[in-house]
């Protein structure tokens, strides 16, 4: 990273961190097994046009994998994390984390001038 443009966080991967993939990535990772489309697109707050959107891209990445199948005589579409998937949303917060620890120090009040040692 070049050094005039330190806050740059190149590192943090734009496919993951548009917010609603950033949710879908979230659901899938906390979870072993595939989740139903039905669930996930509860638990992002998506419409299905929306959700079938972001998978795509999502899809297309690498970072998921939707499997369609059926229970019993019903459609069912699972959606699940690759191993690519997995490995990339962990370097994506590691990058998340060095964020936010910049965000906090470049926060922290300035020392009082009074309270600086002066030039001897």
């Amino acid at each position: 990273m070049p050094p005039e443009a330190p806050y740059a966080y190149d590192g943090l991967d734009r496919v993951i961190h548009e917010k609603a993939r950033l949710g879908i990535m979230t659901s899938l990772v906390s979870r072993r097994k595939p989740i139903a489309f039905g669930e996930l697109k509860r638990l992002c707050g998506l419409t299905d046009g929306n959700l079938s959107r972001h998978l795509q891209v999502l899809e297309e990445a690498g970072l998921v994998a939707i499997d369609k199948g059926f229970e019993g005589k019903r459609p069912l579409t699972t959606c699940r994390l690759t191993a690519e998937g997995r490995e990339r949303f962990l370097d994506y917060l590691a990058i998340l984390e060095k964020v936010m620890r910049d965000a906090a120090a470049a926060s922290e009040p300035e020392p009082d001038a009074a309270a600086r040692p002066r030039p001897a």
